[in-house]
């Protein structure tokens, strides 16, 4: 999917949602836990139930990974019927990827040749040639973990050098090796009011932005700060859509949740997408 398509999807649905399947099988209502894939059988009644207010899924590839062969079957599965069902959605392996070239260059193959995804996320702490396998795909994006979340991101990220912090220097390096149409960056919404900081350094590329709800990130913060005119912003939802309800109901509550966050989002868009 390239960059037009994804933001003409954002203008129709006005809505800049991604729903992370973050899919813990502890976690899933108990009247699925007997069926035959209970992974597949939870993403299948929350895609169906909020696909109409998203524009993106990130399943978070450690869920699945976890699980062996058995949860890889049910990642392929997920990822199969979201794009023969939903095309027109974004899906974003949410895998931190990032090893020497030729490493990377077979994590690229696996998730953007072997299985449908239109973008991975990628650590991009070893440079350049961990980055470029993934930016040889048309139509394909690397998302680069650039200004995380968690609390750890103090650790290295605002570590300065010539001035700039580290995840600075990250973002002005890694424009030299991809562009706009093909390169997103992470950034977490707890960190709201450095994303003017980000959008001074990569005005025109897509964010990313976790946190928001469970973690305490403010959407209108995320909005106000890193909103661009193309909209510019993924903000994912996980905990706060797929488990909110445990009940034989969760998928109709992940609907509500999720039409909750896209009428918020149609509002936003008109006060800062300019």
């Amino acid at each position: 999917m390239n960059k037009s398509e994804l933001v003409a999807e954002i203008v129709k649905k006005q809505s800049f949602l991604c729903v992370g399947l973050d899919t813990d099988i502890n976690k899933i209502p108990e009247h699925l836990k007997s069926a035959d894939d209970p992974i597949f059988a939870f993403n299948k009644a929350i895609v169906d139930a909020t696909a109409q207010y998203a524009v993106a899924y990130k399943p978070n590839i450690a869920f699945y990974e976890c699980y062996g062969i058995a949860g890889w079957k049910s990642l392929e599965k997920t990822v199969n019927y979201i794009k023969n069902k939903y095309p027109e959605i974004f899906l974003i392996a949410d895998a931190k990827r990032g090893d020497i070239g030729n490493t990377s260059k077979m994590y690229a193959k696996a998730f953007l040749e072997n299985l449908p995804f239109d973008a991975v996320t990628i650590a991009p702490y070893m440079g350049e040639d961990s980055v470029t396998p993934f930016l040889t795909y048309e139509g394909k994006w690397a998302i680069l973990l650039a200004l995380t979340s968690n609390k750890g991101a103090f650790d290295f990220q605002f570590k300065e050098s010539d001035g700039k912090c580290l995840y600075e220097h990250v973002l002005s390096a890694s424009q030299q090796w991809g562009n706009e149409e093909n390169m997103m960056y992470v950034v977490g919404a707890t960190k709201a009011e450095m994303l003017g900081n980000v959008r001074a350094i990569a005005p025109n590329h897509f964010l990313l932005v976790p946190g928001v709800g469970a973690q305490g990130g403010s959407l209108e913060a995320v909005a106000q700060y890193g909103m661009n005119k193309d909209c510019g912003l993924l903000v994912n939802s996980s905990r706060g859509i797929i488990y909110a309800d445990s009940t034989d109901k969760f998928a109709e509550v992940a609907a509500e949740k999720s039409k909750e966050l896209q009428l918020q989002m149609a509002d936003l868009m008109k006060q800062f997408m300019k």
